[in-house]
């Protein structure tokens, strides 16, 4: 559906998008996540049309922007971080403005404007005065906005954003709804909402792509440690101690609990294969019965702060690299400029001598004129 590839945007000095590639298939919800600055707006805007890249191309359902623009933006519904909302205008009323500018045909004009109203919940606000409505329709209007004219890609900037934990629920459930006919591009600040609602994760840091899958794979990718949970019948010493010589499966092993005859540890694991057997067989061995064995789940938000943490430190690695480069270039430039004057000052003193010979040859030729003439007048007289 969107092929993005090498693209680059710069704004002066500041370069907020290095060569960005990545594609979106149909029908999937794509979780676009980042710090603040890493690109994720300036992305979507030139996805949808309203900003030029510096370079790189976008291809809009096989529409390339930049040469086929118009059929591109047909394909898309975009709700930006701030909905571009006429508080003076009816609900229905603006919907029915958007679909004008959108250039629906007039004879199915009503039907998409009905359309949009039913699938976003406006029914009971649609004769009201857009200013006069909560946070949480405003947003619902946003959206609904967007899906006018029932584009396959709807592209959605924030769309939480101050919104009370219902109505967060009920956009979150709205944006899955659109699964069935649309693909959805859903830009957050909200880790948690992003696992709910999406099916595949794009994370961007310092205007780079650092991570495009769906969440497991990316948990396989970073290498993160799986956590469990093991509830064993016997005594904390003795467990502690099977577990402690698994060293080679366990790793940062903790003691949690200790109820009657019943002991829990928690520990972690860098494995992907699994490792229950090899748990069991330990601990079994030791006539030690395990009451539970249970893999905690690692959080969207373990997988995204690993890869944040490794974009900085790389990023940080590449400026001081830099730096330290222009340094050099300031030093060698520095110690040119110091050659050259040295040349200059070498030519200046060999000028200075060259014209002071010139200068002791004159003298002494007119010498030796101012004697010949005295001569000449002796011998006259």
């Amino acid at each position: 559906m969107i092929k993005v590839t090498d693209l680059c945007k710069s704004y002066g000095n500041t370069i907020a998008l290095d060569m960005v590639s990545f594609e979106v298939k149909k029908g999937h919800i794509y979780g676009l996540l980042g710090p603040n600055g890493a690109g994720k707006s300036t992305t979507m805007n030139i996805i949808t049309g309203y900003i030029a890249p510096t370079l790189g191309e976008v291809s809009v359902n096989n529409h390339i922007l930049g040469k086929e623009t118009n059929q591109a933006k047909k394909c898309i519904g975009y709700l930006p971080e701030n909905p571009p909302l006429y508080p003076d205008m009816l609900v229905r009323e603006f919907l029915q403005f958007v679909a004008a500018i959108k250039k629906v045909p007039k004879k199915s004009r009503l039907e998409e404007v009905e359309n949009a109203i039913k699938k976003t919940g406006l029914s009971d606000v649609s004769g009201r005065l857009i200013k006069n409505l909560s946070k949480g329709y405003k947003q619902r209007v946003g959206i609904a906005q967007a899906i006018i004219g029932n584009p396959e890609i709807i592209i959605l900037d924030e769309p939480t954003v101050g919104l009370d934990p219902k109505q967060i629920i009920e956009i979150r459930e709205l944006i899955r709804s659109f699964k069935k006919d649309h693909t959805v591009i859903l830009s957050s600040h909200i880790l948690s909402e992003i696992a709910a609602v999406c099916d595949d994760v794009l994370i961007i840091a310092h205007g780079r792509v650092v991570a495009c899958d769906t969440t497991d794979n990316l948990l396989k990718e970073t290498g993160a440690a799986r956590v469990f949970t093991v509830t064993v019948k016997g005594s904390k010493d003795k467990t502690k101690n099977v577990l402690s010589k698994l060293n080679k499966i366990v790793k940062n092993l903790q003691f949690i609990s200790e109820e009657k005859d019943k002991v829990t540890f928690r520990f972690e694991t860098t494995r992907r294969d699994d490792i229950r057997e090899d748990i069991s067989f330990a601990l079994s061995d030791a006539r030690l019965l395990i009451l539970s064995l249970n893999e905690e789940q690692n959080s969207l938000e373990d997988i995204y702060l690993t890869l944040i943490d490794d974009a900085d430190r790389k990023f940080a690695e590449e400026m001081a690299r830099r730096k330290l480069e222009e340094e050099k270039e300031d030093e060698d430039e520095d110690s040119d400029e110091e050659e050259d004057s040295k040349d200059d000052s070498s030519k200046d003193s060999e000028s200075e001598a060259d014209e002071e010979e010139e200068k002791e040859s004159s003298d002494d030729e007119k010498d030796a004129d101012d004697s010949a003439e005295s001569d000449a007048e002796k011998e006259a007289k």
